[in-house]
């Protein structure tokens, strides 16, 4: 539902898709779902919608339908797509990104058949698994990654999350943090394509999350500044009750930088319950 218009989309019983038991079944909320279209669903309600269906830590599962039909299903390391990571539209056309730094992209008939053609865009993952050289090597960390249209590009951000010391049973995410980020950009236009490293976002802002990510020109955003990355937790599980604004912040690309995404005073309250912190963009952004 755009929470905006109202509008509403029917989508497929994802449950059905996944076709594998649940390992916690007092935690259905164990699975979460990230949703993307090609266009808005406002304009285009016949549109494909690809959904990423994570859960039991990382298995993932990609569902791609037409709603509310299903058109085809991937798993995680199973062929053709081995180690599902994050899935984009780009120009109206699905890409996938796998473990290994590889980026797949999807084409469907018109009649969206079980038939789809699966064709590797970069198989040298070059960069992808690079660590930046202002980060300490003697530091554990942890890795997470984003697949966002930027600008009429495709990119991959890389959230390097710190190990800070032992998991507490009661509070396993309270020893990370986000130390910083590493974002490259898939060349489409070299021979082999590849992925290359950046710097800044030609005034763009990204915002990442589970959920979703987004990019947006900052002008458009009120508050936000160029060449910056907004993120918010990360996958606090649904046992736990965490600050849901517990390692929240802004990285800036220029000089590395984190500050806060909001002072503790403008945080809301958080009274528990099973949820997570996502992104929403009004539909004028989007």
């Amino acid at each position: 539902m755009n929470p905006f218009s109202k509008s509403m989309l029917e989508l497929p019983n994802l449950a059905t898709v996944r076709q594998r038991e649940v390992h916690y079944q007092s935690n259905p909320e164990q699975f979460l779902y990230k949703l993307v279209a090609p266009s808005p669903l406002d304009s285009s309600p016949d549109s494909l919608v690809a959904a990423l269906i994570i859960g039991d830590g990382i298995m993932k599962t990609l569902c791609v339908s037409q709603p509310p039909i299903v058109t085809c299903s991937f798993r995680f390391n199973m062929r053709p797509l081995p180690g599902l990571l994050d899935v984009a539209f780009l120009d109206g056309k699905l890409y996938v990104l796998s473990g290994s730094g590889k980026l797949y992209i999807l084409e469907f008939c018109k009649n969206l058949g079980s038939n789809s053609n699966i064709k590797s865009i970069i198989d040298d993952y070059g960069d992808f698994l690079d660590m930046p050289e202002c980060f300490p090597r003697k530091k554990i960390y942890m890795l997470k990654f984003y697949l966002v249209e930027c600008g009429g590009g495709l990119l991959v951000v890389k959230r390097f999350i710190r190990v800070m010391g032992p998991f507490p049973r009661d509070d396993p995410f309270g020893n990370t943090q986000t130390a910083g980020f590493d974002v490259l950009k898939a060349d489409l236009h070299s021979n082999p394509c590849q992925w290359r490293r950046i710097s800044e976002l030609g005034g763009h802002a990204l915002f990442v999350g589970q959920h979703g990510s987004k990019s947006l020109p900052a002008t458009e955003c009120c508050g936000s500044q160029e060449d910056c990355i907004y993120f918010i937790f990360y996958h606090p599980p649904p046992k736990f009750s965490p600050n849901p604004f517990y390692d929240c912040g802004v990285y800036n690309m220029r000089n590395g930088r984190i500050t806060p995404l909001m002072s503790q005073t403008a945080a809301p309250a958080h009274d528990g319950g099973q949820w997570r912190s996502t992104w929403v963009f009004h539909a004028g952004a989007v």
